[in-house]
């Protein structure tokens, strides 16, 4: 069994051991779990740019020591001008994935932020925000030490981003991509944080930071103007729920696919759980997001167009014994269904107080649009090359809309009293990584460090890939392989540890008090407790 961390008084994991340890100093000084939250998210902007960033989206699930759950959604919409028109005006038969046409939604995160750090005065007195963003601006600045992963993907992608408006200007410096072990800097990130913290993180809506925003935005040719900012604000939500055996699980509402997340453990909760890491344990799990994706599918996105509130579905016991009845236990359901990419972070924080906090935050694709408005060193998302190009259904584009968001962010109170926080990056495969997790360390008892570093599979197409096979990591046991081959699962083999399996992790709060965390090694991440 791996070394699982283990402490009292506090605990953060994310996907960058810099990012975690600004956490952890949050709490030291006194700081809430969603203090410490937004001191890792901050720090995740400045060392973590290919996968997250204040240009992008955020959303938050917090459960409170008195059992509430609330969610907070930071998800930017649709640009005024962005209509379907403009597009084929402009010859495109899709939304761009990159470039300006791609940077065409609203970033929410620091709405985000700050609708957390709101929630956090009603139960401690806030810390100066110059003290959460300190070490974010610290690691603007001085510079961060480029990882492999980061190198990987600034290497693959140059070619592609290389000339979108700003890119090469922060993430080329020298004419060549960043290599692993270089520092990279971003001193005009740093210089906008420090603008925040003096004048509030609401300057980015309605301020002298929002004017450089959208000077910026028009010069390079992106839909988005002022007031498609000042009409934006994050929403405190009611968090979605389910009660399964032996624990009631939580997450994000629409426009995210936190709906899938939880039916694929409410249907594998109806169906035979295998022993541990058999057949019987991962068949069960596949077919179960079969069913949960083409009910995703079918209508999950901006709540205000969907035709079923999604805790209705949730909350229909019939719908979901369904969904089970369809699965065979012996054979795989044909497949493909239609695919979501994307990469983001996720972090966890757990207080001593045990206010829980899970985070998800992110520019969509790798680097996002590519775009970096120059003003600010901010890199702009393109979670608005996920709209549609059509007048009608799922995720069309309409200004003001919210688009589909693979993001999620997990949680859970069990019957024995522990109260559990987790979620990973990886857009397709989220709910199937929490799955994995959830039902490795609650089901069957895997310690948590070990539940998170286990192999892991993943069904359908990743960004950058055609293949909608299974994909599994190279490390399960030969029998069990064939075993879902003879299924009629259509196998693919990836390397062990891969990234395309998401950076995920996990906090646990025992009613001792005791807390556990876990990390990821497919990630630069670490658990950092007091």
């Amino acid at each position: 069994m791996l070394n699982t961390p283990r402490a009292l008084r506090g605990m953060v994991t994310s996907p960058h051991h810099l990012a975690s340890q600004a956490g952890l100093s949050v709490l030291q000084d006194g700081g809430t779990a969603l203090e410490a939250a937004v001191a890792t998210a901050a720090a995740l902007a400045s060392v973590y740019p290919h996968m997250t960033g204040i240009g992008g989206d955020g959303f938050w699930l917090v459960l409170w020591p008195d059992g509430r759950s609330e969610v907070i959604d930071a998800c930017g919409r649709a640009a005024g001008a962005a209509t379907v028109a403009l597009y084929r005006d402009a010859g495109h038969g899709t939304v761009p994935w990159r470039g300006p046409l791609a940077a065409n939604t609203v970033a929410g995160t620091l709405s985000g932020w700050d609708a957390a750090l709101r929630l956090s005065e009603s139960v401690r007195p806030a810390l100066p925000l110059a003290r959460l963003l300190r070490d974010a601006i610290h690691h603007a600045r001085a510079g961060s030490v480029v990882t492999a992963g980061h190198a990987r993907l600034a290497r693959d992608k140059a070619s592609e981003l290389a000339h979108v408006p700003g890119y090469a200007a922060l993430f080329m410096p020298d004419g060549h991509p960043l290599r692993e072990g270089d520092v990279f800097r971003n001193p005009m990130l740093a210089r906008t944080l420090e603008r925040l913290a003096r004048d509030g993180l609401a300057d980015f809506y309605d301020g002298a930071v929002l004017a450089d925003v959208v000077a910026d935005l028009a010069a390079v040719g992106s839909p988005l103007v002022e007031g498609d900012f000042t009409t934006h604000g994050a929403r405190v939500v009611p968090a979605l729920e389910l009660a399964i055996s032996g624990a009631r699980l939580f997450n994000a509402p629409p426009p995210t696919q936190g709906l899938a997340s939880l039916l694929i453990l409410g249907i594998a909760d109806r169906l035979a759980k295998g022993q541990g890491e058999d057949f019987t344990h991962i068949h069960a799990l596949v077919e179960a997001t079969k069913q949960a994706f083409a009910v995703r599918d079918a209508d999950v996105g901006d709540p205000a167009f969907m035709q079923t509130p999604a805790q209705a579905i949730l909350n229909d016991p019939a719908v979901i014994d369904g969904m089970a009845a369809n699965i065979d236990m012996a054979r795989a359901a044909p497949w493909p269904q239609r695919d979501h990419p994307g990469d983001t972070v996720w972090l966890g924080a757990i207080d001593s107080d045990g206010l829980a906090v899970s985070m998800i935050q992110s520019t969509y694709f790798e680097f996002g649009s590519g775009v970096v408005l120059p003003r600010t060193g901010i890199v702009w998302q393109n979670r608005g090359a996920s709209f549609r190009l059509v007048d009608e259904g799922w995720n069309a584009l309409r200004p003001g809309r919210q688009p589909f968001h693979t993001l999620n962010p997990a949680g859970a109170r069990l019957k024995d009293g522990r109260v559990m926080v987790y979620g990973t990056m990886g857009g397709e495969g989220q709910p199937q990584t929490q799955a994995a997790l959830f039902s490795r360390y609650v089901w069957h008892g895997m310690g948590l460090q070990d539940a998170v570093t286990a192999p892991r599979w993943l069904l359908g197409r990743t960004w950058g890939q055609d293949s909608i096979s299974l994909k599994y990591e190279d490390r399960f046991a030969p029998d069990v392989i064939t075993q879902l081959q003879a299924a009629g699962h259509a196998m693919e083999r990836v390397a062990p540890f891969t990234s395309l399996m998401g950076h995920a992790g996990a906090v646990v709060r025992h009613a001792s008090g005791v807390l556990e965390g876990a990390t990821d090694p497919r990630s630069d991440g670490s658990v950092a407790a007091w």
